[in-house]
């Protein structure tokens, strides 16, 4: 366990996290003297960082430099610091602006979501779709095509939509077809996988091939994560010094492109909390390896035990995370309150 650093400690830690996201260079005891009007010595405050250096919150990248933040800095910063601060009341009024603008439906709130974190954090958003715990039957439509082709779109609860193209032995009118789904709507509503399995159907039939997709679908939506993914704001992250190289980048970006790294973090972090709390990702945690020289900051939004999404950030350890925790904590609560109005419509 850390030692408990004393409130000129606390301050010090926090005007060199402040100084350091702002300049992306290590941060003297004079500069933070001069910027901020400390009334106390240079020799003093070099003092205090030289401790918080033994401590382990700050670190000397060269010997005649001055100090950068660690992990442990960042850390301390984030979970004693900036928990409580919220957007300023402009910002939230423009950012909802923005949303009861787009009344769309849900993939354009997402995109917009996701386009709002990255402007606003400067960094790279994350914003997964809704995705129910447990697939759910709500709607059916089957449209003829093509000579034997029919398109079947699959709603479920929630409102999640798979489409695939069914490859029948014989042309069906649309008649036929649309009376087809209305009996399997009238059969089917709310039901799970396991009761769309006993629903009593004929043999050898239209409604056997369709149920027989519609499970197929149903078991491929259990078996998702997370919902699409939308991502936004790449370039940012390439803007920033610590990545003007290119390869630094590389592997968290590359990363957040393949789907079973994002589900695998993902559900192991937000998924195993409750909706609204967010968490706060710092070189990895020791578990990502690829992010080591990133921070992520993720939360979950959604109905609770019905239907929920991720979003989030992510970006240097060297970012703004007052600002970029708090407006992922608002758009979260914007998009939570869209998902449950679209629930119940």
């Amino acid at each position: 366990m850390m030692k408990e650093l004393t409130e000129r400690q606390k301050l010090i830690l926090t005007l060199v996290v402040h100084e350091h996201t702002r300049t992306a260079q290590p941060v003297a005891s004079n500069a933070l003297v001069q910027l901020y009007n400390l009334q106390m010595s240079s020799a003093t405050v070099r003092n205090e960082m030289n401790m918080l250096t033994e401590l382990g919150y700050l670190r000397q990248p060269h010997t005649s430099a001055g100090r950068v933040p660690t992990e442990e800095g960042y850390r301390f910063f984030v979970t004693n610091l900036v928990q409580q601060t919220t957007l300023p009341m402009a910002t939230r009024n423009t950012i909802s602006h923005q949303f009861y603008q787009s009344r769309q439906g849900l993939s354009d709130w997402l995109r917009l979501a996701a386009s709002i974190l990255a402007s606003q954090s400067q960094a790279v958003s994350i914003v997964t779709a809704p995705h129910s715990e447990q697939a759910a039957f709500k709607h059916l439509e089957l449209i003829a095509t093509h000579g034997t082709q029919v398109l079947m779109v699959l709603v479920l609860v929630g409102g999640e939509i798979s489409q695939s193209l069914l490859a029948l032995d014989a042309f069906v009118s649309q008649e036929s077809l649309s009376n087809t789904a209305a009996r399997l709507n009238s059969l089917c509503q709310n039901a799970t996988l396991a009761e769309i399995r006993n629903v009593p159907i004929e043999s050898d039939s239209l409604e056997e091939r369709v149920m027989a997709a519609v499970v197929d679908q149903m078991e491929q939506a259990d078996k998702l994560v997370t919902g699409e993914v939308y991502l936004d704001g790449l370039s940012n992250i390439l803007a920033e010094p610590e990545f003007s190289e290119g390869t630094l980048a590389k592997s968290p970006l590359r990363l957040l492109e393949e789907r079973p790294f994002l589900d695998e973090l993902i559900s192991k972090t937000v998924l195993t909390s409750d909706v609204g709390g967010v968490q706060v990702l710092i070189g990895g945690e020791g578990t990502w390896q690829e992010l080591r020289e990133c921070s992520l900051i993720l939360t979950r939004y959604g109905i609770p035990d019905q239907m929920t999404g991720a979003l989030g950030v992510l970006g240097p350890m060297r970012m703004p995370y007052g600002h970029a925790i708090s407006t992922v904590r608002f758009v979260a609560g914007l998009l939570s309150d869209l998902v449950t109005q679209t629930a119940v419509e």
